[in-house]
């Protein structure tokens, strides 16, 4: 049976696993905001993970050794202080380094693993075409997670059914990034 309800992908963490989760238990599709993910997964571990959701998807990822690498780094134990800056993610670039792109992947398959744990509702994770860098590794992480459905805006994502069709048979992806009009490299791509 097909949804008859389509939650939105809102913003950066509006969107969130919790509610995904209750509006496909409701059994319509429920949509995370895939867009800065990896920024949400590093400040849920530092404000200390409360109840623990966090640590309890990553300790369910394909890879212990990659989440492992990713709570060492950012988990504080009941929360940083109020007084200390957050350890922010690094930033992406047309090639991000490889710690970045497996935070970028953890993060994805994180808030698709907690929106569908325990339920056999469908959850759809939403994607901006115009912040190309960091979406092959999140559409990876997303895959992983068992994601049902992709939702693309701001742009046309013309190169993303077939980078789909890479990413699930786990072969390399690209997507060309859009630059500025004019610029020297007309042509440059994101891999992962």
């Amino acid at each position: 049976m097909k949804p008859e309800v389509i939650q939105g992908g809102m913003g950066v963490g509006v969107s969130n696993w919790r509610l995904a989760r209750e509006v496909s238990l409701a059994g319509q599709l429920g949509v995370v905001a895939g867009t800065a993910v990896a920024t949400l997964l590093v400040r849920r571990l530092q404000q200390g993970d409360r109840g623990g959701h966090m640590r309890r998807a990553l300790s369910q990822f394909p890879d212990p050794e990659v989440s492992g690498h990713v709570l060492e780094r950012y988990f504080v134990e009941g929360g940083k202080s109020a007084d200390q800056s957050f350890l922010l993610s690094p930033l992406y670039t047309v090639e991000p380094n490889l710690d970045l792109q497996r935070l970028t992947v953890l993060a994805g398959f994180t808030e698709v693993y907690l929106a569908k744990e325990g339920h056999s509702g469908v959850v759809g994770i939403n994607l901006l075409e115009k912040l190309q860098l960091s979406n092959l590794a999140v559409l990876y992480g997303a895959m992983l997670a068992g994601v049902d459905y992709v939702l693309m805006g701001a742009g046309i994502p013309r190169e993303i059914p077939g980078v789909l069709d890479r990413i699930a048979r786990h072969e390399a992806a690209s997507l060309k990034v859009a630059l500025a009009p004019h610029s020297a490299s007309a042509d440059v791509h994101t891999e992962f």
